[in-house]
């Protein structure tokens, strides 16, 4: 992140144009020494002043007082991975003002707010009130309201008002979630089939098979983000919720996401469990959650977003499309910690608590938690 630092790039720009500061006072109308002092940094010029050094340097006011109000997709991404790091060793309020701190500074940076308030919404839980939790989604929803209503960018534009509905219905606002994403217009046709002809046709068949993945791939993960929410609808048919459940497995089967992308299992697997608890059978909610279990302290870590022998393509575009790559939303130990909340501080397992069974499952977690 560039800070302002206006003596030093008024040096510059003096030096660039051949002039001493007696020649650059004469032309403002102020002294040597009031120049001498603005490069020093002991002192800065009069707002008025502004417009009249950077017309005489043909730079703008924003360049002329180091002013910088984008931050570059790197050093997003690197504040990030930072702040997430902080949130599971640093005090939740301490980290939270840094993040305010930096908005303030860049407001107009969409993808910064975007990414922020995607922080935030990652580590509410961590909040040591209701009240605290409330303050934080509102912020969050704020930032993502801004970026949605007025970024240029139509993808970062879509993605910030679906975490903007996400908020609302974390603050219990349903009806202003219709307002917003009703009505459900049909999705315009995916562009990756139209741009890997083209690739093909100009003879990169390499480049096009890579589109066809990210588009494949995209729709996979799309898939299994609606999985959690349509299974909660069908608790009223127990064969429908099973036949629910069979289809998220053989689906999951088949693209190997227990290999390719574990984590997006683990909010599936709750929902089922969860389910199968609501509709009395204790048998495969301990089943299921079994599965979750033992992918939790499986071989996963560190988890990131790669590609497998099917998707041998999918890492250039993590790496070349992704602002965060293929780091995940939160830090692990806090990953890892959550994974073992999700059941022994899940008030839907409160009948499971003295179950033996469901007692080991906690244990291991613990200890895949403290790395042993």
């Amino acid at each position: 992140m560039k800070e302002m630092n206006f003596g030093r790039i008024l040096v510059e720009n003096r030096h660039k144009k051949g002039i001493t500061q007696d020649e650059l006072a004469a032309h403002i109308g102020v002294s040597k020494g009031a120049v001498s002092k603005w490069e020093t940094g002991s002192s800065l010029p009069d707002i008025s002043l502004l417009p009249q050094l950077a017309s005489y340097f043909d730079i703008s006011i924003d360049a002329l007082i180091g002013y910088q109000p984008q931050m570059e997709k790197e050093d997003i991404k690197k504040l990030y991975i930072r702040f997430s790091k902080d949130f599971s060793v640093l005090p939740f309020d301490e980290v939270l003002a840094q993040c305010l701190e930096v908005v303030k500074k860049y407001y107009s940076c969409y993808p910064l707010l975007f990414q922020l308030g995607s922080l935030l919404i990652n580590h509410v839980a961590q909040a040591s009130s209701l009240e605290q939790r409330t303050q934080v989604m509102e912020t969050a929803l704020g930032w993502f309201h801004r970026v949605s209503s007025q970024a240029d960018e139509p993808n970062l534009q879509k993605e910030a008002l679906l975490m903007e509905a996400f908020c609302l219905l974390q603050l219990q606002r349903p009806s202003e979630v219709m307002d917003i994403l009703e009505p459900i217009e049909m999705q315009t046709p995916s562009p990756e089939p139209l741009l890997a002809c083209a690739y093909q046709a100009m003879g990169n068949d390499r480049e096009a098979k890579k589109i066809l993945q990210v588009g494949l791939y995209k729709q996979i993960m799309t898939l299994f983000d609606l999985f959690p929410s349509y299974l909660n609808l069908c608790l009223n048919d127990a064969q429908q919720f099973s036949e629910a459940c069979q289809r998220f497995y053989q689906t999951a089967d088949i693209f190997q996401i227990k290999t390719l992308h574990p984590s997006i299992l683990f909010g599936v697997y709750i929902t089922i469990a969860q389910g199968w608890l609501a509709l009395g059978d204790t048998e495969e909610a301990l089943n299921t959650l079994a599965q979750y279990t033992n992918l939790a302290v499986s071989d996963i870590y560190p988890l990131r977003l790669h590609g497998d022998n099917f998707f041998n393509l999918l890492d250039e575009w993590f790496d070349s499309e992704l602002m965060l790559r293929s780091f995940p939303p939160r830090d692990e130990t806090l990953i890892r910690h959550s994974m073992t909340q999700a059941l022994s501080e899940n008030p839907a397992f409160l009948p499971l608590v003295e179950n033996p069974r469901f007692q080991a499952m906690v244990d291991k977690l613990r200890a895949n938690e403290e790395g042993k």
